[in-house]
């Protein structure tokens, strides 16, 4: 398919770039070339097609069960709060902050 530099203008008009004159003829090109490679990827159908003859991975996966669990800590609570009262962690007063 033939890209014009006409159409490279409108098409930098739209997508709102600045286009130097002297570029014109070289995006063109590289355009067309683009539009070329595409042209020949849709020649090759859905028949014979990179998706019929490649396959990464397994072709069926297994799925785990959803199961929802906690994520074990490494090291116990009381290394992180030593004093616990009722299961929640007991955090001494601030000096600036405790009521008189």
């Amino acid at each position: 398919m033939k890209i014009t530099e006409k159409e490279v203008r409108h098409v930098a008009r739209l997508a709102e770039l600045e286009v130097d004159d002297s570029q014109v003829g070289k995006l063109a090109g590289k355009l067309e070339s683009i539009v070329t490679f595409v042209e020949q990827l849709a020649e090759l159908g859905e028949e014979g097609s990179i998706s019929d003859t490649v396959t990464i991975g397994p072709s069926e996966m297994r799925l785990r069960p959803d199961v929802e669990a906690p994520v074990p800590m490494s090291h116990p609570l009381s290394v992180f709060a030593p004093l616990m009262q009722q299961g929640f962690f007991v955090v001494p007063r601030l000096e600036g902050l405790a009521e008189e």
